[in-house]
Parts: C-alpha cells; structure tokens; sequence
C-alpha cells in the first residue's frame, strides 16, 4: 500500500521555478521498488505523463514538451520524487500528480500506475 502526498505548487511568473515533491508513506514493500511518475492535467484535457523514472534501471522518461526544462528525482531514503520545473510556461499550467507503479518500468498510460496523489496546482502567468 503506498500513500503520496503532493507539495510545491503555486503561483509563478513565466520563466520562473519551481520544485514539485511527493512523499510516499510505504507498506509491504520498499518506496525504491515503484517506478514513479508525474502527470499533469489542464482544464478540459486529459491527464497526460509529465515524467518518470523507473525503479529497475533509474532511467527516466520526459515528454517532449518538457524535455530540458523539467527534470524528475528520486530519494529513496527520503521515499520522495521531485520533478524540478524551470523556464516555466503558461501552458505549463496544470493540476500536477504523482503515481507510483509496481512495474519494473514507468509507462506513460495512466493506466499503468497503481496509487496517485491528490494532486497540486501549478498556476504559470504570463
């Protein structure tokens, strides 16, 4: 069973940052043995994958509209997953989750992901 909890959202200029955490409360099996992913979903859109990182290899996935701007980490010691936003965008803006999977590898469907957060806005202006 794995709890997450989202933090770090806001208000922010155009251009600007922000760090994005999730922190997960695990039982029955290790935080670092979830792959964990980051989706986002604007108003009237679908949700749709941001970022991941698998537990197995450590390699992550972005989307290519976030690619060299956005950036997901993990501690596991912590049992926390960042995503580190920078160059924010107005169309960065969203209602940002994070889910855990128990895959070996992240997915980008939703579907593929087994407990999400509740989520925390990102509000960009422009």
């Amino acid at each position: 069973q794995v709890q997450l909890v989202e933090s770090g959202g806001g208000l922010v200029q155009a251009g600007g940052s922000l760090r994005l955490s999730c922190a997960a409360s695990v039982s029955g099996r290790a935080f670092s043995t979830y792959s964990m992913g980051w989706f986002r979903q604007a108003p009237g859109k679908n949700r749709d994958v941001v970022a991941y990182i698998n537990w197995s290899d450590g390699a992550s996935y972005y989307a290519d509209s976030v690619k060299g701007r956005f950036t997901i980490s993990r501690d596991n010691g912590r049992n926390t997953v960042y995503l580190q936003m920078n160059s924010l965008k107005p169309e960065d803006t969203a209602v940002y989750y994070c889910a855990a999977s128990r895959r070996f590898f992240g997915s980008r469907s939703e579907h593929d992901y087994d407990y999400w957060g509740q989520g925390t806005q990102v509000t960009v202006s422009s």
